[in-house]
C-alpha cells in the first residue's frame, strides 16, 4: 500500500503538520484562565508560557539545522510530531504531579521544540514535493495553521460548552490525537531532499555572504511582527472596541483575524500564477498599513474590520517570504529555511512587545499601539523594493 502513496500524500501530511503547530501555539492560551483558577496560579506567571513556547521555538529555530541533516526530514517529521504530542498530553497530567506552574512549563517546553521542529522542516518539504505551482502550495499550507487556529478555538468552546472546562484533560487527550495520526502518516509518505542540502548546498557562511538572504530575513522579521502585533490583540480590540465579554472578545477577535488571514492565503494559492508575487507582496504591506490606520483611528466597529483588514493583509506575507527565498536562493536548504523560521519568530515575538510597550507607556491605550505598529508594514515595504532591485534586476 505504502508504494501508493505520491507527492499529493506529503503534502496532506505537511498541510496537518501545520494544523498540528496551530494546537500547540493556540490550545494552552485558552485554559489560561482555568488554570488560575484550578491550580492558583497567578496570571502573571501563567502568561511566561507563552513567552517560553515561542523563546523555546525560537532556540529550536536556530539549532534544528544541523540535526536535521543528520538524522533527515522524516525522522525529524516523526520527532517534532512525538514531542507535539507528549507535550499536550503532559500538559494534562504534569500538574497533578510536579508543583502546578513546574509541570505546566515542562509540558510547554516539550511541545515547544516539537512545534519548532514543525515549523523548519514542514516548508522545505512542501518546497521539495515535484511539480509545478509552488508559490500557490506553499501559501496554501500555511492557510492550514489559520484553519487549525480557527478549529482549536472554536471547537474547544463547544467543548467547554458541553462538558465544562473541568473536563479539559480530556480535550488534551484528544487534541493530542491529531499529532499522533500525522506521525504515523510520516513514516509512510515519500520525501524529498531539498535543492540545497547536498553539496552544492551553500552553507550559513555562504548564506550570509549574499545581500538577498539578509533583505529575506528583513522581510520574514517583518511578516512575523506585522502579523503579531494584531493578532495579539484581538482580543482586546474586541472587548474594548465593541464592549464584549471576555468570551466573546477571544471568539470575535482572534477569530476574524484568523478566518481573514487563512481566505487571504488561501485565495493567493489560487490565483499565484496570475499575480508576481513581490508585486502582491507589496500591495499587501500597503494594505496592512491601512488596516492599523482604521484600528488606530477609526471607531469601534471600523478598528473590528481594521483587525479583519490586517489578517487578511498579512496572509501572504511569511509564505510569501519562504517562497521568495526557495526562488532567490534554491541552494540555501534546510540551513536557510531554519534561519528564516528564527527571524519570523523574531518578529512574532517582537511585535507584539514593542506594541504592548507602547500601550503601556500611553496608559494601556491600544490606539496608540496600533498607530505605532505601521512602522512593520513600512519596514516591509522598504524590504520589498530592495528585495526587488537585488533579486529581480534581471
Amino acid at each position: 500500500m505504502s508504494t501508493r502513496l505520491t507527492a499529493n500524500h506529503t503534502l496532506a501530511a505537511c498541510f496537518i503538520g501545520y494544523i498540528v503547530q496551530a494546537i500547540v501555539n493556540n490550545f494552552a492560551p485558552l485554559l489560561f484562565v482555568t488554570f488560575q483558577s484550578a491550580y492558583g496560579i497567578p496570571l502573571s506567571r501563567i502568561a511566561m508560557l507563552t513567552a517560553v513556547n515561542f523563546s523555546v521555538q525560537l532556540l529550536t529555530d536556530a539549532l534544528s539545522a544541523p540535526v536535521i541533516r543528520r538524522i533527515g526530514y522524516r525522522a525529524a517529521a516523526v520527532l517534532a510530531h512525538a514531542l507535539s504530542a507528549a507535550g499536550i498530553l503532559l500538559m494534562a497530567f504534569l500538574p497533578g504531579v510536579l508543583p502546578p506552574f513546574a509541570g505546566l512549563l515542562a509540558a510547554g517546553v516539550v511541545y515547544a521544540v516539537g512545534g519548532g521542529l514543525l515549523e523548519v522542516i514542514v516548508s522545505p518539504i512542501v518546497e521539495s514535493c515535484p511539480g509545478e505551482g509552488k508559490e500557490a502550495a506553499m501559501s496554501l499550507l500555511h492557510s492550514f495553521y489559520c484553519w487549525g487556529h480557527l478549529g482549536v478555538v472554536l471547537l474547544s468552546s463547544g467543548f467547554f460548552a458541553l462538558f465544562g472546562t473541568g473536563n479539559w484533560q480530556v480535550l488534551a487527550a484528544i487534541w493530542a490525537a491529531v499529532p499522533v495520526f500525522n506521525l504515523l502518516f510520516f513514516l509512510r509518505v515519500p520525501l524529498y531532499a531539498p535543492e540545497g542540502d547536498g553539496e552544492a548546498g551553500m552553507g550559513l557562511r555562504g548564506l550570509l555572504g549574499q545581500k538577498v538572504f539578509w533583505l529575506l530575513l528583513l522581510l520574514m522579521f517583518c511578516a512575523g511582527s506585522s502579523e503579531q502585533a494584531m493578532s495579539q490583540w484581538a482580543s482586546a480590540f474586541a472587548e474594548t472596541g465593541l464592549g464584549l465579554s471576555k468570551a466573546m472578545g477571544d471568539l470575535a477577535g482572534p477569530c476574524t483575524f484568523a478566518l481573514c488571514m487563512g481566505l487571504a492565503r488561501a485565495f493567493y494559492a489560487k490565483n499565484a500564477g496570475r499575480v508576481r508575487l513581490s508585486r502582491y507582496m507589496a500591495f499587501c504591506g500597503a494594505l496592512c498599513i491601512g488596516g492599523y490606520l482604521l484600528a488606530a483611528f477609526g471607531a469601534p466597529v471600523i478598528g473590528m474590520i481594521g483587525c479583519g483588514v490586517c489578517g487578511f493583509s498579512v496572509g501572504v506575507l511569511w509564505p510569501g517570504s519562504f517562497s521568495a527565498a526557495a526562488r532567490a536562493l534554491p541552494a540555501g536548504g534546510t540551513v536557510m529555511y531554519a534561519m528564516l523560521a528564527l527571524a519570523g519568530d523574531l518578529g512574532c515575538a517582537s511585535g507584539p512587545a514593542a506594541a504592548g510597550a507602547v500601550a503601556g507607556a500611553f496608559g494601556g491605550a491600544l490606539r496608540p499601539a496600533m498607530a505605532f505598529s505601521v512602522v512593520f508594514p513600512l519596514l516591509l515595504l522598504i524590504g520589498i523594493r530592495l528585495y526587488r532591485r537585488t533579486a529581480e534586476k534581471g
